[in-house]
């Protein structure tokens, strides 16, 4: 709208009286907005709207003009687009029963249509009628569908509107260009009648909608038809109305369904398959059920016969307040109205069930697959605006009915047949709200669904040829439990029913119990007890019943053959020694209802059995017990695994005692035979100062040792040794090699063969793998010369003028390594000041470290804590050099001459 028309009004009458015909706006009496005004306008007419004499603005009837002509051509295109789609069905439908091509499809449909003087819609509409059902193309609803086939909606539309389904009638067109002229209304041609409602019926969404056109087109001349009627056929050869127009709602409510019983009159006219023309009302009184209220209300009465695929599907009643007789051209057109009406009753039933998504209807919003009545949509689908009774029509809406109600699952399979008159497939007419499908479609989401089409691995089974059967012989089915099994989603799943059929009618209501649940359940209880190791006991006191799971019997080493054991020789053969104890916890059980939860061995073919046994009773009105219900279960691997480190922890404990023990000893006797002074020794003009430090490890005790003693003649012999190995062993060699070395160097030996002296000895005692290491050196005061050898040991370290050097070691190796060793000595002079440091690598060594590593902390720990003045403080030097966990023992000397 422009913006110069914003805020404008228009005015209109507002009397109750009919409006004026189309061009005629009353003289202004109220004022209302543009857009509304728009509005009514588009309501009022399609026709142009003239400024004469109405007081109206020219803008507004410019603005009003354009909207008549928007709506007048999008009926025209609604309409064309309906058109082309009959058109390309008839085609398409042709096409598959005859094998031709598009072309020729059309060229045949052109032919017939003037061979017969109908226009090519009709003729399109009686191809559609005359088809056979399984002629038609399986994809034709969905073409019809993308065409704009009527009652199909675009995305997301409401659907078509009334005014634009229904096409003009030419009645009423011409009568209102009689009235603009002044003359008497021309009545069409049947020709001109039968081509206006072929166009018409282009655009109708049901039975209802086609009910509607037919009577805007017959109400005139020739027919004046008052009301008109659709009967559909069920499969129980019962009618149920589809569609009405005219005859008001309470008749329609009446006449909602026709019992298969004598007495009516488009009941006989399905039947017979012939035209039933009523115009005599005392007369057809007698014969029929006359409807209507009263019955000779409508004067004559036509009831003709629909065919659709050479069977009668419904019957067709114009109903006419006339009291005349059909004529002969009436009569011939009202047949041909049927064959029209044929199509497009075929043409409403050809709509699929739209594609699902998540459970939700697809785009086309379209009703599911139609019911046994043939139109309508199915129960929980949505119903097309004016279709009689909505959705819930037919037999299949009374069977769902009673299925709404049912505990268990449910379905009416309505078959689906041949021409031929064989079977193809089974539709889905009702389901029960319990019916769940693999795919997880519950209720009535089944509606509409085609068993092959949708489960296509029964086909050939055993429950297939049972519906069959009972199809056949009405002779109920009901198989043995199948297997039933489809790969949903990717994912391959199995499922187990038991399935009953009987038949209703032509159709059959199938019943079926699945057994997935329970089997699960059981196998996922069987896994529990297995993994568990146990089982579940149950005993009746009244009855004497007892139930034992499997698993009972293998737990107790039990034969099966045999049956369960009552409750008084229950779980077995007990050991003496748990016996009382477990016969008291029972009669507690029995007697004050007390909860057993007790263990208790039994002797089995495989040994003694440790058992777990837990029970409560469960009592009557009186408290007197009357059922005992427990589970046993099986704990002789964790017993074993109880004992088996009961009797470990004990071992442990005791070799920890006698390590305690031999710990104790070794340090009293490494103690006795290594005393530490507890003061600085002086020692030929040296000062000696000695540090042990034993290893963290309390059952361990090392055999490193040292000598410091003046020997005849002024001499100092010094040693440092360390023992391989740890415990009373080592501290035992540790004693012969130090009392060893100190008798050989007092009585005259020399260094290297004191060395070679304590190999041999080394080598023949009682361990012959023993090894040791070894400084000896002898100290002259007059020369201040150290003489010293080695044995495998680290090198001394020379502290001078605050300066730290590792001597250079002589020749040797450790003791007790060969037979033959050789040994070398070695001088070393020593200054006024100097510190020379003897010390077993329990002091450099660490885990995962070099040697040289360790050395060389030592130099710069010596180098900052040793003096020239005085001995130093070992402490200081011990606490740096030594890790928190200390793993292997340590012995230092520092020989100091002071300045």
């Amino acid at each position: 709208m422009s913006h110069e028309l914003r805020g404008r009004y228009v005015t209109f009458a507002t009397s109750r009286a009919p409006l004026p015909p189309p061009g005629r706006i009353p003289a202004p009496a109220h004022k209302v907005p543009v857009t509304a005004a728009c509005d009514i306008l588009g309501e009022v007419t399609s026709e142009p709207v003239q400024d004469e004499e109405s007081g109206v603005a020219p803008d507004v009837v410019a603005l009003a003009k354009v909207v008549a002509a928007l709506r007048a051509e999008n009926e025209r295109l609604h309409h064309q687009a309906s058109t082309a789609a009959v058109l390309e069905r008839a085609k398409g439908l042709l096409m598959a029963r005859s094998g031709c091509s598009a072309a020729e499809a059309h060229e045949e449909l052109t032919r017939r249509a003037r061979a017969g003087g109908r226009t090519l819609t009709e003729e399109c509409w009686i191809a559609l009628g005359d088809i056979p059902q399984a002629a038609r193309p399986p994809f034709g609803a969905a073409v019809e569908g993308a065409m704009g086939v009527p009652g199909a909606s675009a995305p997301g539309s409401p659907g078509p509107s009334r005014s634009m389904r229904h096409g003009p009638a030419p009645a009423t067109g011409q009568a209102g260009q009689a009235r603009e002229s002044g003359t008497a209304p021309r009545p069409p041609s049947p020709t001109a009648l039968l081509g206006n409602l072929s166009a018409a019926l282009t655009g109708a969404a049901c039975p209802q909608d086609v009910a509607e056109r037919l009577l805007d087109h017959l109400a005139g001349p020739p027919v004046r038809a008052d009301a008109v009627l659709l009967f559909s056929r069920t499969v129980h050869d019962a009618l149920e109305l589809a569609g009405h127009a005219g005859t008001g709602a309470a008749v329609a409510d009446q006449w909602r369904s026709v019992p298969p019983v004598g007495g009516f009159a488009a009941l006989d006219t399905v039947r017979r398959g012939e035209a039933v023309w009523l115009e005599d009302p005392v007369q057809d009184a007698q014969r029929y059920h006359l409807i209507g209220q009263p019955p000779q209300k409508w004067r004559t009465r036509a009831w003709l016969p629909v065919t659709t695929g050479g069977r009668v599907t419904a019957a067709l009643g114009i109903l006419r307040t006339v009291d005349a007789p059909f004529g002969e051209d009436v009569r011939e057109l009202l047949q041909s109205v049927a064959r029209l009406c044929a199509g497009s009753l075929r043409a409403g039933d050809a709509h699929p069930e739209p594609l699902r998504l998540n459970g939700r209807p697809g785009p086309s919003g379209r009703p599911g697959a139609p019911q046994a009545s043939g139109w309508c949509a199915p129960t929980g689908q949505p119903a097309q605006p004016g279709c009689p009774g909505g959705p819930e029509t037919g037999t299949a809406a009374l069977v769902q009915a009673v299925f709404d109600v049912l505990p268990g699952p449910a379905v009416l399979l309505t078959p689906l047949r041949s021409p031929a008159g064989d079977v193809e497939d089974f539709r889905i007419d009702a389901a029960a709200p319990e019916s769940v499908d693999i795919a997880g479609r519950r209720g009535r989401r089944l509606v509409g669904l085609r068993v092959l089409e949708c489960y296509p691995t029964v086909a050939g089974a055993d429950v297939w040829r049972g519906y069959l059967r009972t199809l056949t012989t009405g002779t109920p089915y009901e198989g043995d439990p199948f297997t039933y099994e489809e790969v949903v989603a990717g994912v391959r799943q199995r499922s187990v029913y038991s399935v009953r059929a009987v038949k209703l009618g032509d159709a059959l209501v199938v019943t079926w119990a699945g057994h997935d649940d329970v089997s699960r359940q059981q196998a996922l209880l069987a896994d529990l007890q297995r993994l568990g190791n146990l089982g579940w006991t149950d005993w009746n006191l009244v009855t004497g019943a007892i139930t034992w799971s499997p698993q009972v019997h293998t737990i107790l080493d039990h034969d099966p053959e045999s049956g369960p054991l009552p409750l008084d020789a229950f779980p077995g053969d007990v050991l003496p020694e748990d016996a009382p104890d477990f016969t008291r916890a029972l009669r507690n059980l029995l007697g004050a209802g007390t909860p057993v939860d007790h263990p208790v061995r039994i002797t089995t073919r495989g040994g003694v059995r440790h058992l777990r046994v837990v029970a409560e009773a469960v009592p009557d009105a009186h408290g007197t017990p009357v059922e005992v219900h427990g589970f046993v279960q099986d704990l002789t691997a964790q017993r074993t695994a109880e004992l088996a480190l009961t009797e470990t922890r004990q071992a442990v404990l005791a070799q920890r005692n006698v390590l305690q023990a031999e710990r104790t000893v070794a340090a009293r006797l490494q103690h006795a035979l290594l005393p530490l002074p507890g003061q600085s020794l002086n020692l030929g003009g040296l000062r000696v100062d000695v540090a042990y430090l034993p290893s963290h490890d309390d059952l361990n005790v090392g055999g490193d040792w040292y000598s410091a003693l003046e020997m005849p003649g002024d001499g100092v012999l010094f040693a440092v040794g360390d023992v391989a190995g740890h415990g009373i062993d080592a501290v035992a060699t540790m004693a012969q090699l130090r009392f060893t070395a100190k008798g050989m160097v007092v009585t005259g030996s020399s260094l290297t063969g004191a060395l070679h002296r304590l190999n041999a000895l080394l080598l023949h005692t009682r361990d012959h793998h023993a090894t040791a290491t070894l400084v000896l050196g002898r100290y002259d005061p007059a020369d201040r010369c150290l003489t010293w050898v080695q044995a495998g040991h680290p090198p001394p370290l020379l502290v001078r003028h605050g300066k730290a050097q590792f001597l250079s070691p002589p020749e040797g190796i450790l003791l007790g390594a060969t037979l033959r060793p050789s040994f070398g000595e070695a001088v070393c002079r020593i200054a006024p000041g100097d510190h020379l440091l003897l010390y077993t690598d329990g002091l450099v060594e660490r885990p995962g470290e070099h040697l040289d590593e360790g050395l060389d902390r030592l130099a710069r720990a010596a180098e900052t804590e040793l003096s020239v003045d005085g001995p130093g403080s070992l402490d200081t030097l011990l606490s740096r050099l030594l890790p928190d966990e200390q793993r292997d023992d340590v012995c230092l000397l520092d020989i100091h001459l002071p300045a």
